[in-house]
């Protein structure tokens, strides 16, 4: 496995330390607390750094799958109604 492999542009993580490599990146998941290690987009990115590193796939997978992990966001909230406007649909003569 490589897990040595870099980071084309190493993950920089809120506290300001930075991620360089595939083995970084996973450590930094494994000493999560649980309840935030076992979410899904921490799961998706450790399969993530998992694949990368046993095939020697690009590392950009692994890097966005961190940092989507890194930047989550709750539940989408289900976007406001449109409001038809009845001038946007005549016909000017």
């Amino acid at each position: 496995m490589a897990w040595d492999q870099t980071f084309f542009d190493p993950i920089v993580l809120p506290s300001g330390k930075k991620l360089i490599t595939l083995r970084d990146a996973a450590e930094y998941i494994t000493e999560l607390p649980k309840v935030e290690h076992d979410a899904d987009q921490w799961q998706a990115a450790m399969q993530a750094l998992l694949l990368v590193a046993e095939h020697d796939g690009p590392t950009m997978m692994a890097r966005i799958a961190m940092m989507k992990a890194l930047h989550r966001i709750g539940p989408k909230s289900t976007p406001a109604a449109r409001r038809k406007h009845a001038k946007a649909y005549r016909i000017i003569r």
